[in-house]
């Protein structure tokens, strides 16, 4: 990428330190009436990709699901667990970032944080989800942003273009990818200007906040963090519930690619440690081979959770009410979403995967764009969390697999 997260970082500071500066002044009112076009402007940019990008990574990312999973038993039975995980995950950062946030709730200066609303979209009621989760018309779901419909279309069309006859279905494929990588181009031209539009809006945010924006943001990633690990947590209980293996076991094999995955901030880099704990894990190198590649490339169970905390934070910024139903909507997408972002550049998949998610839930994103800035410390747990999920997918198939003894 061409804006690396320290510009972002920059932008960030420099921008909540001349709000906080200028709070209460002529020159700060001035100041936040002019960057507050410029920040709008480019968050609209950004946001304008998220409909078509979301819509082609699903049909592409589906279809090459389909088609590893028809490679074979233990590939098959990899997807399966990785979308049980998937909706497990993110089902348990539902339940439990709310309870986080109702025992350690946001400080008092989120209340002006969330001042900058934008236009919020309008989630599916409660009363009226099942009735509206189908879209009767899938472009006017698209052009209204009705998230959960356009992404339960998406899986569908992918599923069904998968079974097509292989002459059309390459075709296919090729017209989404070309799409995406599209969309991808624009949202790169978008955030090599990050850190201006980041600036403008914390210019905003410091103005609003004073101080208490710092206060804010640590507590944000206390939150996301506590999400990446419940989600860590889980992932040892499939390995010792499903994987018939104890969690000392487990932890110890799992320990040298952890290591790895928290110094680095990437599974693929981990992947050679997550192979050469086969042994310990007791499962054949021949289905750890076949698992953990495709762990890397379709798999972020942690990263899934991570998005749902960051959704339901934005919404308790913005007092945006969250029924049972919202919730679980906003679960479903993020799980699905995760799986077409995987190798995406990190700052293009903090938009891509988590936007879908807020205007599933009806939260607004204007203020996604200064999180990312302070992305890099819970991206750290969101590897160490997808690492163990690949981990313990891979002991578990290869238990059923009949590849692993008991441990």
């Amino acid at each position: 990428m061409n804006t690396p997260p320290a510009r972002i970082l920059i932008g960030l500071v420099a921008g909540l330190a001349i709000g906080v500066w200028l709070t209460g002044t002529a020159h700060g009112e001035v100041a936040v009436r002019v960057a507050q076009p410029v920040g709008k402007l480019w968050l609209d940019a950004l946001t304008m990709t998220v409909v078509p990008l979301v819509f082609a990574l699903l049909v592409t990312g589906v279809m090459e699901a389909a088609r590893e999973a028809s490679g074979g038993k233990v590939a098959a039975r990899a997807i399966g667990w990785f979308a049980i995980l998937l909706i497990a995950s993110t089902l348990l950062a539902a339940v439990t970032t709310t309870l986080v946030l109702r025992g350690v709730p946001l400080p008092p200066g989120a209340a002006a944080l969330g001042e900058a609303r934008g236009a919020g979209p309008v989630p599916l009621g409660d009363a009226h989800w099942l009735d509206n989760i189908i879209p009767t018309n899938p472009i006017r779901a698209a052009a209204d942003t009705a998230m959960v419909p356009l992404v339960i279309f998406a899986l569908l069309f992918g599923l069904g273009a998968s079974g097509i006859e292989a002459e059309p279905r390459a075709a296919l494929e090729r017209v989404f990818r070309g799409i995406g990588q599209t969309m991808l181009r624009i949202v790169t031209w978008v955030l090599w200007i990050a850190p201006v539009g980041v600036f403008a809006l914390a210019v905003g945010v410091g103005s609003r906040m004073g101080g208490a924006a710092a206060g804010v943001l640590a507590h944000y990633v206390f939150v996301v963090i506590a999400a990446c690990l419940f989600a860590t947590l889980l992932c040892y209980a499939a390995a010792a519930l499903f994987g018939r293996i104890s969690p000392l076991t487990f932890a110890r094999a799992a320990l040298p690619s952890q290591v790895i995955a928290v110094s680095t901030q990437s599974s693929l880099a981990s992947l050679p440690a997550m192979i050469s704990a086969a042994a310990p894990l007791r499962v054949m190198p021949a289905t750890a081979g076949i698992v953990l590649p495709l762990a890397v490339s379709l798999f972020r169970a942690a990263s899934a959770a991570a998005n749902v905390a960051v959704a339901i934070y934005l919404a308790q910024v913005h007092a945006v009410p969250l029924g049972v139903t919202t919730l679980v909507g906003g679960a479903i997408v993020a799980a699905a979403v995760s799986v077409a972002a995987v190798g995406l550049p990190a700052q293009v998949s903090f938009f891509a995967i988590i936007a879908p998610v807020c205007i599933a839930m009806g939260v607004p994103v204007v203020l996604l764009p200064v999180l990312l800035a302070i992305e890099t410390l819970p991206d750290i747990f969101r590897t160490l969390g997808n690492v163990t999920a690949d981990l313990a997918v891979a002991r578990i198939v290869g238990r059923v697999d009949g590849a692993a003894d008991r441990a």
